[in-house]
Formats: C-alpha cells, structure tokens, sequence
C-alpha cells in the first residue's frame, strides 16, 4: 500500500507528515496491497490530483479545491472515511462518516508525548504567505515564536506541540496545536484561506473558525496572493489552478524577497510598510484562543480509530 500525499513545490509540513504517519498508524502497510493508494491527510480529493485507474483507500482527506473525482466506482474507491462533515456530503456520503483530520493522532507517537513548553506563544502562516512575506521579522518585532510551515514536518509539530499559545493560519497549525492541547487563534491574510476545510475539521470538534484579519505584510506578498496592499488591488481576477503547484508565482519577487544586502534604509521601509500587520498580529496574540473540549476531541480520535481497526481487519 502506498501513501499518497500532495508535495508542495515550497515544503508544507501538514502533507509531509503522510511521509511516516501511517507507518506508525498502519504497521507494514508498504507491504501489502500494493495495488492500492492510501489517500490520507490533505485537500486532496480533488481530481487533478489523484490518479485514475488505481484502487484508493481514503482515510481522512478532505475537499476544498478544485473539482472532485468520480468517486461512484466503488471497485476504485474504498472510502472509510473523511476530514469532515462538510466534504461528506460534499460526495454524497453518510455525514458520520467526516470523522477527523488524522494529523491528530501524532500525538499518540512516543516521539511527541512530554514535550516540555519552551515557547510561550508562536505563529504558523500558511505557506504561501512564508515566501513573500515579512513574517519572520514581525514576529520578532512582537515576541512571537515564527514557525516556518515549509520546515520539516517532525520539528514543526514539535515546536507547536512545545508552545503555550498558537497563532495559526495555516490549518494545520490549528489541528496539531488543538489535538495538543494548545489553545490557538486563527488568523487569515487574504481570500485564498480557504474557509471550507477549516470548518469541515472545526465541525468534528466542536468549534467555530472564526479568524481575524492580519493583512498581509508586503507588496510581493500581494501580488502572489491577489491581495490589497496599502489601498492597492493586486487581485488578478483569474481562478486558482485545480493544483496549487501550478499557481504562477512570479519568481522576480521572489528573488527581490530574499535578497541579503538590502540596505537598512530599505528594510526599515519595508518594516513601516508593514506596520499595519505588525499591530494585527499582535493583537491576535492577545485575542481569546479557542480549544476543543477534552471528550469532543477523545471521541473523534476513538472513532478513528476504530475505521484503523478496520482496514487491518480488511487488508492484512
């Protein structure tokens, strides 16, 4: 059986995890079935990316871009079940069945569990606003701990499972810091947050997405995302591609972006240009975080469960 998962061309640890967590979930599951494609965690029912013709297991995915595949043939498609509510009856199944998005059970790996609190409050943008933003430096402006989500996916869960406090855009820093115990508070830069799958996985634990605006911190941050930029409209007025890794990113602003010998009148203007989502983000540190209940999250990590009980009884 062979884990599929979306590879961001940047990084982005919420799909890299795929890489070792089934292993831990599924022992042995490389060796049987090889057939079949164990489609896990992501936004990944989505028919631009995932393969006809091959026999899939879906555990835990989740809609929220593009078009979704012809799931009808059930000699192809083995769905146990999904992120959420919402992407259930996106595809026509039971509702019970959009259990919970399976990156919660790292937490039951020896490798995650003890972890002491070294940070007292950290951020977590999503990935696109890491590449053309100024995120690093605003956290430091305002003493928060910058979790860069294109990391590798062991240490970035680490660091959210070591802080106090999680400010996240990115969807999965909300996931992993929840399943945690971490309270959190979701912010979002733009439009391209996809509000969709964050409340398909908010519905199993009973919360609300709810996120503050932080506007985003850079003209190149803009133009990527199609974003206003201090009363500018970058917004481009065309669809996102079906894959996120086709999305066209002019690699100019990237360049311009990482640049080392900016000189200091240059990156003193950028940081005032960026004042407003410096102010944004801080009051988001000190806004009131959201957590799921103990029993809420324990029921839908039980239920999980019980589908792995499942596929072992069914596969191997």
């Amino acid at each position: 059986m062979d884990p599929y998962y979306w590879e961001s061309v940047h990084g982005n640890f919420g799909d890299d995890l795929n890489l070792w967590l089934w292993d831990f979930l599924l022992p042995g599951l490389r060796e049987v079935r090889q057939d079949t494609l164990l489609v896990g965690v992501g936004t990944v029912l989505n028919r631009a990316l995932l393969p006809a013709g091959r026999h899939k297991l879906v555990l835990g995915s989740g809609f929220g871009y593009g078009a979704l595949p012809d799931m009808s043939d059930r000699r192809e498609w083995d769905i146990r079940c999904v992120r959420g509510p919402l992407t259930a009856r996106k595809i026509g199944i039971d509702p019970k069945l959009g259990i919970i998005d399976p990156a919660v059970m790292v937490t039951e790996m020896p490798t995650f569990q003890n972890l002491p609190k070294i940070y007292r409050k950290s951020f977590v943008p999503h990935w696109e606003s890491t590449i053309a933003g100024l995120w690093p430096t605003i956290c430091a402006t305002v003493g928060l701990n910058y979790i860069d989500p294109r990391g590798e996916a062991n240490e970035v869960i680490r660091q959210i499972a070591q802080s106090e406090l999680v400010v996240a855009e990115s969807m999965h820093g909300a996931i992993l810091a929840d399943a945690f115990r971490v309270p959190w508070v979701a912010v979002t830069t733009s439009s391209s947050i996809n509000s969709f799958k964050w409340s398909d996985w908010a519905e199993t634990v009973g919360v609300t997405y709810r996120p503050r605006h932080v506007p985003v911190s850079s003209r190149a941050e803009a133009i990527i995302k199609g974003a206003r930029f201090w009363g500018v409209d970058f917004d481009a007025h065309q669809p996102p591609p079906d894959d996120p890794n086709k999305r066209p990113i002019d690699e100019g602003l990237l360049v311009a972006t990482r640049e080392p010998r900016q000189t200091t009148l240059r990156l003193a203007a950028k940081q005032m240009l960026a004042a407003p989502s410096t102010l944004s983000l801080w009051q988001a540190a000190r806004a009131t975080p959201q957590l799921s209940a103990d029993h809420a999250l324990a029921e839908r990590k039980e239920r999980f469960l019980d589908v792995i009980a499942g596929v072992r009884r069914d596969y191997f």
